[in-house]
């Protein structure tokens, strides 16, 4: 899959991910070689095959940028009906879930627009106890640049014709 040629195909499918499945996952590697996955609710897709996530909560990522900044980020797409479809049809309409492989930029003090794009996808949220605690004075981003993306293909409901 081409990354650039690809690059809105693959921020809707991260949209999706995030409407579904809430989050995203994370992999990062220790300086023992021994990979971690983290779950992250606030990774941001920009035009350029670049991304940032707030950098509040996560531990190992930033331990392990450290040492080796290579990541991948694995999206997948939950809907009950894109899968419940692609079972009944036996074959997906699009890619279940997309795997972006890149390297972990800086950590920094995030912009207003970053933060303005936080508070519109928390938006739903912001009437409940919870919305402060998990995103309330999110004031740090790291950036991550992308240089691979590919999708994940399952079985024979995956195949092209």
């Amino acid at each position: 899959m081409d990354i650039k040629e690809n690059w809105q195909l693959i921020k809707n499918h991260f949209n999706m991910s995030f409407k579904t499945s809430l989050c995203v996952s994370i992999a990062s590697v220790d300086q023992d070689h021994m990979p971690t996955v983290t779950p992250i609710g606030t990774l941001f897709l920009n035009s350029d095959q670049t991304a940032f996530y707030f950098e509040k909560f996560p531990k190992k990522i930033p331990e392990n940028a450290k040492t080796n900044k290579n990541i991948c980020v694995l999206g997948v797409n939950s809907s009950k009906w894109f899968w419940i479809k692609a079972l009944y049809k036996l074959r997906f309409s699009a890619y279940p879930a997309i795997r972006l492989y890149g390297e972990l930029g800086e950590k920094r003090k995030a912009t207003a627009l970053e933060i303005s794009r936080l508070n519109r996808r928390m938006r739903r949220t912001k009437g409940l106890k919870g919305n402060s605690y998990l995103w309330g004075d999110m004031q740090f981003v790291r950036e991550i640049h992308f240089t691979k993306a590919e999708g994940v293909r399952i079985g024979k409901m995956s195949e092209t014709k």
